[in-house]
């Protein structure tokens, strides 16, 4: 199973609230209330980030981006990867472990 910083493919994702999100031609841009801090999460990673609202699994959203992109898998999950942890490093998202 591949694993990036402790984040698998069948862990959960989801969003944790106190985040504004506005959309900026293709893109969006979002307020973290609580740091203050605004992050541009650009065209792919809004999508991402539109898709874990509710719990979603890591290998589904590379599944679900897959579909839409012509992309690998190797280099489609090696970027969710990468983006879901740079959220989970600025504390903007939860993760649930696979429970074996």
């Amino acid at each position: 199973m591949l694993t990036s910083k402790g984040i698998q493919v069948e862990d959960l994702v989801f969003q944790v609230e106190g985040n504004i999100v506005s959309v900026m031609g293709k893109e969006k841009v979002m307020l973290n209330v609580e740091k203050g801090k605004y992050f541009n999460l650009g065209e792919i990673g809004g999508e991402i980030w539109d898709l874990i609202k509710e719990h979603h699994k890591v290998y589904d959203i590379t599944q679900l981006l897959m579909e839409k992109y012509e992309v690998s898998r190797e280099e489609c999950l090696n970027h969710v990867l990468s983006f879901l942890n740079q959220l989970s490093s600025e504390g903007l998202i939860k993760i649930i472990k696979e429970i074996r």
